[in-house]
């Protein structure tokens, strides 16, 4: 079991793929410089619904049971004045106990899952990978500098998942899914809806 910080987002994090923060709440900011000056990470989880905001109040928002292990890989000053990071999914990990600190900021107990290791792309399922070049184009996309590798099933089939435009609940549910094959097969079906194909 390992003793965490949680940050609940609106968007669900992949692991082996990146999204940009903007960090405002005192204790986010004290979070991610800690986080900076240890070297170390903190966990993302789905905010399934309402504001995770605590306004002084002890209570926990509705959360996920299922999470992200991220590390900060780049930070900058925004124009705005905030500070902006960008955060990259490691492992996933399954919440065990969660509570929220006095300073507000919301600790768990989690049981990580180990890091996903590298497993070839079928050649079925190479379309995909064709997928991935094309939403690499978009300039939003290619400023994150994603770890690419076109030949891992893993990599395609999550990063993927993390960009292209669908409903966090599926993307939760693509989360969860433990087997490589299953998940390439869903994000294939779900191209196809998308495209109006009809299915294989």
């Amino acid at each position: 079991m390992t003793e965490i910080a949680l940050f609940p987002l609106s968007s669900v994090l992949m692991p082996l793929s990146r999204i940009p923060l903007q960090i405002f709440e005192k204790r986010y900011v004290d979070l991610v410089a800690r986080c900076m000056r240890e070297n170390e990470g903190f966990g993302v989880v789905w905010l399934q619904q309402g504001s995770e905001v605590s306004g002084g109040s002890l209570d926990l928002p509705d959360i996920s049971q299922l999470g992200t292990n991220a590390l900060i890989v780049d930070w900058d000053q925004l124009p705005n004045g905030l500070l902006g990071i960008s955060i990259e999914g490691r492992q996933r990990f399954a919440v065990e106990s969660v509570w929220r600190e006095a300073d507000g900021l919301i600790k768990a107990e989690v049981l990580l899952d180990a890091p996903p290791g590298k497993v070839a792309l079928p050649n079925q399922y190479d379309g995909l990978a064709e997928v991935l070049k094309s939403l690499l184009r978009h300039p939003q996309v290619s400023q994150l500098n994603l770890p690419l590798d076109f030949a891992d099933g893993w990599t395609v089939g999550f990063q993927l998942a993390q960009l292209l435009p669908l409903d966090e609940s599926i993307k939760h549910a693509l989360l969860g899914v433990d087997s490589l094959e299953q998940l390439l097969e869903e994000l294939d079906k779900l191209l196809r809806e998308m495209s109006g194909e009809e299915p294989a």
